[in-house]
């Protein structure tokens, strides 16, 4: 019999509205930090995670069925799979094989304008956050990330992120005051 074996989100990935994996549970990861990066696989900066031993995140664990990963890989298509089992803190009952994306070292760089963080992400991570670990939870997300003097466009009126969510009014004033607080407000990317 084949076991689930489970990743690890941190960025997107928690917003439970851009999957359907099922069985997801809050979890910690520790000796990752979450950066933002640019890659040439995108036009766009992700959120990856490098390795920082001092550091702790948030984020979602969930079943991938049968250990069946080709779904998963290709929509996380700029980052490679790699082994967290024993960095994951969780609440299940069992010590599940555990993997999350990253891109590696060497193959990414920080955002430019030419290739900026999009709002509408953002939107979908802060919003997952705030499901998943209420508004502490966001306040973590900021804290834990760096590569907020990144150029950020907003694609709000017409989001170019493949899986935006509507967000209410209230969660963008979340986003929107927490990005001014790390100072990434004033910086937008060019259209």
């Amino acid at each position: 019999m084949v076991r689930d074996a489970y990743f690890f989100g941190y960025g997107s990935l928690v917003n439970r509205a851009t999957h359907d994996f099922a069985g997801a549970v809050p979890a910690h990861l520790r000796g990752w930090r979450r950066i933002w990066r640019h890659t040439t696989l995108r036009p766009v900066a992700y959120l990856t995670v490098i390795p920082d031993e001092t550091a702790e995140i948030d984020g979602l664990i969930a079943p991938v069925p049968g250990a069946h990963w080709p779904a998963l890989d290709a929509r996380e298509a700029a980052y490679i799979r790699a082994p967290a089992a024993h960095q994951v803190r969780h609440a299940l009952p069992h010590r599940p094989e555990i993997a999350l994306y990253t891109i590696p070292e060497g193959h990414h760089g920080v955002p430019t304008k030419a290739h900026p963080i999009l709002l509408s992400y953002i939107d979908v991570v802060v919003q997952g956050y705030l499901r998943e670990f209420g508004e502490d939870g966001v306040t973590r997300f900021f804290a834990t990330t760096r590569g907020w003097d990144a150029p950020i466009l907003d694609d709000r009126a017409a989001p170019r992120y493949p899986r935006h969510q509507p967000v209410t009014a209230k969660e963008r004033a979340i986003t929107d005051d927490h990005l001014s607080r790390v100072g990434a407000l004033g910086r937008p990317a060019q259209h």
